[in-house]
């Protein structure tokens, strides 16, 4: 990507220090990063910096580059390296000159390190006071657990979601994907561009805070609602069914599976049609989602009868625009749906030593400029460039190195 066509991307501009490791700040900042933030992950250059640099089993190139793992790239694209020891004075002094020049400070260390090791607002806005400071940790970094481990699927377990996921008559399951990882780093990201919008309206900025104990929480939505103002509590529903509309969810086919997902009233005498038994839709035991609740059981026999005339993929055809439904496929089959390559989501990378290779877009498009495709950094990969950038010369930077400092 040209230099201009990156200051066309929304963040162009904003610069961002990441203390940052493993996948829920790093997807975050991943984010900013895409959309043309400047995200420098500061890394110790003592221990290998981000662990996720290690984490396989699939790896570019087997040579132990410090960017070679498949894991780390998928949350470090577009971003840049500095090696920095914060412990000592010196880095210190420099950590100082970097704030001086950036928007904002990410971190998602655990809740009480931040204070430790004078990353808040409070230390770090003598050298910058616009700066922002947003926090992602565990359970967050005030009250009883602000010093335990936490981890996504930890909190999936305490916030109720394997109750919800999976078959009734199985054991509690979580989801699939790290999703509250995912949200949370998310949530920091908006935090944070929120926070900056402030900072540079008042010229003053703060702290702010998210955690993966209340992301998930706050992901209970609706089923939170219910329980809070009416005791009700959401149990599993067969087939991966929605709690209240009818018909959603898995359906017997042909060949398989399909998911119906008709949540709006007009879909269902429109699939009626479809199938086949267009009196259906005017049956008085069908004739809203409350009936169809009603008799969701007595809906899923009709279905599965009917739908299993067809395979599922005939029936995708059938059904395409006019009633909202979906395959169920695999991993392999969702990442080769040619639909993927029509709406250009998926997006080649070149890596320095190990060649091309591929992940996911990011799903925000910005008309008329192409999404940036610099892989992950290696470890330290910038620390030159950023320090240059910051006024250090080339004698304080071999300084530096020699004493251990980067």
């Amino acid at each position: 990507m040209s230099e201009h066509a990156a200051d066309q991307l929304p963040l162009s501009g904003l610069k961002v220090l990441a203390f940052e490791q493993y996948g829920a700040g790093p997807f975050g900042t991943q984010f900013l990063a895409d959309l043309g933030a400047e995200v420098i992950k500061v890394e110790s250059p003592h221990d290998g910096g981000d662990m996720a640099r290690s984490v396989g089993p699939h790896f570019l190139a087997e040579d132990g580059a410090s960017d070679s793992s498949l894991f780390f790239q998928a949350f470090n694209r577009n971003k840049r390296s500095i090696t920095l020891d914060i412990t000592k004075p010196e880095g210190r002094a420099v950590l100082e000159r970097l704030v001086a020049r950036v928007d904002a400070l990410a971190c998602n260390l655990r809740g009480d390190v931040p204070a430790r090791l004078g990353l808040t607002f409070e230390t770090l806005s003598k050298s910058n006071p616009k700066l922002v400071c947003a926090f992602l940790s565990a359970y967050g970094r005030e009250g009883s657990r602000a010093n335990w481990p936490g981890y996504d699927f930890l909190m999936q377990a305490e916030a109720g979601y394997f109750s919800l996921t999976g078959e009734a008559d199985t054991p509690p399951a979580r989801m699939g994907l790290s999703i509250v990882d995912m949200m949370t780093g998310l949530g920091q990201a908006f935090a944070l561009v929120s926070a900056v919008m402030k900072a540079r309206e008042t010229g003053k900025g703060c702290d702010i805070d998210i955690s993966l104990f209340d992301l998930a929480c706050f992901n209970l939505s609706y089923l939170s609602a219910w329980y809070l103002n009416k005791g009700h509590v959401q149990e599993r529903v067969a087939r991966s069914g929605h709690p209240s509309l009818v018909p959603c969810q898995l359906y017997r086919t042909a060949d398989g599976w399909i998911y119906l997902m008709c949540n709006k009233e007009k879909f269902w005498p429109i699939l009626c049609d479809l199938i086949g038994r267009p009196e259906l839709a005017n049956d008085p035991r069908f004739l809203t989602f409350r009936e169809r609740l009603e008799n969701r059981d007595t809906v899923l026999e009709i279905l599965d009868e009917a739908l299993s005339a067809r395979t599922t993929a005939e029936w995708l055809a059938l059904f395409g625009g006019k009633v909202p439904a979906a395959p169920v496929n695999n991993l392999q089959e969702a990442l080769d749906n040619p639909f993927l390559e029509e709406r250009a989501s998926i997006q080649s990378l070149e890596h320095p030593t190990a060649g091309p290779f591929r992940l996911v877009s990011n799903p925000v498009r910005v008309a008329g400029t192409d999404a940036p495709a610099r892989p992950a950094p290696a470890l330290g990969a910038d620390t030159d460039a950023i320090l240059a950038d910051a006024g250090f010369t080339d004698a304080e930077c071999s300084r530096l190195r020699g004493a251990g400092i980067i």
